[in-house]
């Protein structure tokens, strides 16, 4: 999940429209399915999970140990830990011990190497609050455990105390015969009372050096035994995930591939596994890392899918020889999945407690990558996995209109961020796909502004997607919501699936949708159509235009703004300086000579002039490249200064121009030769735009192909059950009358049940107070003959399961 670079802006566009499905008081809509004529099979992997450690969803989360920065490897100081001296005569640091002495002191294991030192003289106590409080739960048993060493004659013991938030004491224990070398301690802790803020407290006394590492505080009663937080994990298990994908996202790549993951860091002994800091700021412990992955996805009993680095990084690429380590750690961790107990990481599977292979078939190598360097390092890598490997389903990335072509993957990944509108639009995108290529993996999708924190219309716009999906699923083979999980406490995606704290947490009305889809998925899809209903119409958009440069220096110069009547809306020279342009970003922007410089190597430089209120129009100019990664944008209907409706000429490594008119866009090969001058024409219309180099049409993308239909449904029968199972949902505010007509059923019994996701208001969210504001309800049905009425609420998702007579 590359939330920060600027492939993630041009995917996670804000609109500048919001749509509007009209309805009258008449509306009514006619949903027909072919019973008889059953189409294609549905994909049995189409609704899974996406985890990435983001917004400490990981540690804080579905890790459930309580204690943060338990290692000291956080910081050179006592960061998330308070340090007490009554009497100030005893004092506390984090120190590096040296690995290759055993003076002053050694660590306690080669990967572990900062401790805390403790230099007491009286008594002292260390607290820890944990991720924003300890959940202590009145009755429950936690483990509590350290490993320390003393020296200078101390031999005080030292009191483990659970504390409440109202400093009454929940659980006490004593551990002491602290020696010279390492030794650890666990003791157990029952809290009397429950408190969701409680802390740990670690008191004594006495003279001399106490070292103290992996200090822990864990319940013993985690998910199926195998280490993750009851209730969040529980919450996943209900979606019934049919496959899991993992650990990224951009956690993936790293900003750097110092910072990159590296899954042989996470596995085996707790207390060696290196922290790493974690580009949405925090450091991870990998107490959940590749193992307790795959664990993870046998225990919900969905499909492990790996994704691994492919020598790509924010910041960094490596290619050709030094490809190397990459492709080794590839085929090892293959090797640790599914290797025979006798292989080298497959022996080391089984001393981890898991001697039966986890079965790893799907492997996505890189994440949001793109160029050619991507191409070819996803070629070398591919070709090494097939060769040892010739079963491993692999994927590629889509992420700039193409895909590596050679080997052919089996599955491409697209990923979709915007508003509700966006969505209700594009439900129809995969209708004409090429049925002949790779199949495709929606690896992460989610509606992210123009809803709140995740209201019920967010929700709807990504159920009306989701029909789609369906509909599609002999070409889209799985798809997963993104991001899952979120701390309320360090929220670094606004829109997250499942929000939680220290002892509670709610979905949004978006994780309703994905129940309600992946319950009640059929086996064989059913052709449905859709007549009459509501129309989506969509309001012209207008805006300012704008010119931009992303991480690269470019010259402007010539502009005009002329509208489809000849006149004249703006004209520039630049024989002054742009002080009344609207400027974003770390831009170094003059003039000289009649020509706009930017100058400043920076992301996101943008400069926008003119009227909100201009809606058709030609920008005409001339302009260049001068050095960097990429070209030239020029923006256009703006509004505000976060949109990126534009086009990007030599972008992405000046490999790609990209067109977003704001409800649509189109990608294709482009670059630009650095230093010379190109004539750049923008023709703008209501739901066309027309972009030119030097008096040649290069790009056009239209809105004319976008659904219009207020009303999406999707249908399918499940050979499990027999039953028939139509989805629709009611974009539209009011309410509409459906007649469903089953055209060809001749076995229904006439009973059946709706299941409604909608609610009072289209705004309306749920939240750690009101976790089922927006949740589903069920009611029965009865009907006679093939055909039933059913009024669909305003902004609903209604699922109706029809029994047959199998």
């Amino acid at each position: 999940m590359n939330k920060i670079r600027y492939s993630l802006l041009s995917a996670c566009i804000m609109l500048f429209a919001t749509l509007v499905a009209q309805t009258s008081k008449t509306d009514k809509v006619n949903i027909t399915i072919d019973v008889k004529q059953p189409g294609h099979a549905i994909s049995p992997t189409l609704f899974g999970i996406f985890f990435e450690d983001i917004n400490l969803s990981a540690d804080g989360g579905l890790y459930p140990e309580l204690v943060r920065n338990r290692s000291f490897e956080d910081a050179d100081s006592l960061q998330y830990w308070k340090f007490k001296s009554p009497d100030a005569k005893s004092k506390a640091s984090v120190i590096k011990a040296n690995v290759m002495s055993r003076q002053p002191v050694s660590p306690l294991n080669a990967f572990n190497r900062k401790l805390l030192l403790v230099e007491a003289n009286g008594s002292f106590n260390i607290e820890n609050g944990g991720y924003f409080g300890m959940n202590a739960v009145q009755g429950n048993k936690y483990t509590f455990k350290l490993a320390a060493r003393a020296t200078d004659n101390f031999k005080s013991p030292l009191k483990i105390k659970v504390v409440g938030s109202n400093g009454n004491e929940l659980a006490t224990v004593e551990i002491q015969g602290f020696a010279n070398e390492w030794k650890y301690f666990s003791a157990s802790l029952t809290p009397t009372a429950s408190d969701a803020k409680a802390h740990l407290d670690i008191s004594g006394e006495g003279s001399g050096k106490l070292y103290l590492d992996m200090v822990s505080l864990m319940p013993d009663k985690t998910w199926k035994n195998h280490g993750l937080r009851v209730d969040l994990a529980e919450a996943i298990d209900v979606l019934h995930p049919k496959f899991l994908r993992f650990p990224g996202g951009c956690w993936v790549e790293g900003e750097d591939f110092e910072h990159m993951y590296h899954w042989k860091n996470t596995i085996g002994n707790i207390d060696t596994r290196e922290p790493l800091w974690n580009i949405w700021g925090y450091n991870a412990t990998h107490g959940i890392g590749y193992h307790e992955y795959l664990q993870m996805a046998e225990d919900l009993g969905a499909e492990p899918l790996f994704c691994i680095n492919a020598g790509v990084s924010h910041k960094e690429t490596v290619t050709g020889d030094k490809l190397g380590p990459w492709i080794q750690d590839a085929l090892d961790a293959i090797e640790y999945a599914n290797g025979p107990v006798t292989s080298v990481w497959g022996s080391i599977r089984a001393k981890n407690g898991h001697p039966e292979p986890f079965n790893l078939k799907y492997l996505e190598i890189g994440n949001e990558n793109f160029g050619k360097e991507y191409f070819a390092n996803y070629e070398v890598i591919a070709k090494a996995v097939l060769a040892k490997y010739p079963a491993m389903k692999l994927i590629a990335n889509d992420w700039s209109g193409g895909h590596p072509s050679e080997p052919g993957p089996e599955y491409i990944d697209e990923h979709y961020y915007n508003n509700p509108d966006w969505f209700v639009l594009n439900t129809t995108k995969y209708d004409n796909y090429d049925r002949k290529g790779p199949k495709i993996f929606i690896g992460e999708y989610a509606v992210t502004n123009g809803s709140g924190k995740g209201n019920l219309r967010g929700a709807i716009g990504e159920a009306a997607w989701m029909t789609g999906m369906e509909r599609n699923s002999d070409i889209v083979a799985m798809g997963a919501y993104a991001p899952l999980y979120c701390n309320a406490n360090h929220k670094r995606w606004p829109i997250n699936l499942i929000n939680f704290d220290s002892n509670r947490w709610y979905g949004l009305p978006s994780y309703y949708v994905q129940e309600m889809f992946s319950n009640n998925q059929g086996t064989v899809s059913l052709p449905v159509t859709v007549d009459g209903g509501p129309r989506v119409e969509t309001p012209n958009a207008s805006g300012r235009i704008g010119l931009g440069t992303w991480n690269n220096t470019a010259e402007f110069k010539d502009l005009k703004v002329v509208s489809p009547d000849g006149k004249l809306l703006y004209q520039s020279d630049f024989s002054k300086n742009i002080d009344d342009w609207t400027k974003t970003g770390q831009g170094e922007w003059s003039v000289h000579d009649g020509v706009l410089k930017q100058s400043a190597i920076a992301a996101g430089v943008t400069a926008f002039v003119g009227d909100k209120s201009w809606k058709d129009y030609t920008i005409t100019l001339k302009a260049r490249k001068l050095s960097g990664e990429n070209g030239f944008q020029i923006f256009f209907h703006n509004t505000n200064n976060g949109e990126r409706i534009r086009w990007d000429v030599g972008g992405y490594n000046n490999s790609t121009n990209e067109m977003q008119i704001g409800l649509n866009a189109g990608s294709m090969k482009g670059s630009l030769e650095s230093g010379r001058w190109y004539d750049v024409k923008l023709d703008i219309s209501e739901n066309v735009v027309k972009g030119y180099l030097d008096g040649k049409l290069v790009q056009e993308v239209s809105n004319n192909n976008l659904n219009t239909k207020g009303v999406c449904a999707s249908a399918s029968r499940d050979d499990k059950t027999g039953d028939i199972i139509v989805k629709v949902v009611n974009t539209a505010s009011k309410p509409v009358k459906s007649t469903i007509n089953l055209s060809g059923a001749g076995t229904l019994t006439g009973i059946g049940k709706a299941i409604v996701l909608t609610s009072a208001s289209a705004l309306d969210e749920n939240t750690l107070e009101l976790p089922t504001k927006v949740a589903p309800k069920t009611e029965a049905l009865k009907f006679s003959g093939t055909a039933l009425t059913h009024s669909l609420p305003g902004n609903s998702l209604t699922i109706i399961r029809l029994s047959t007579k199998k």
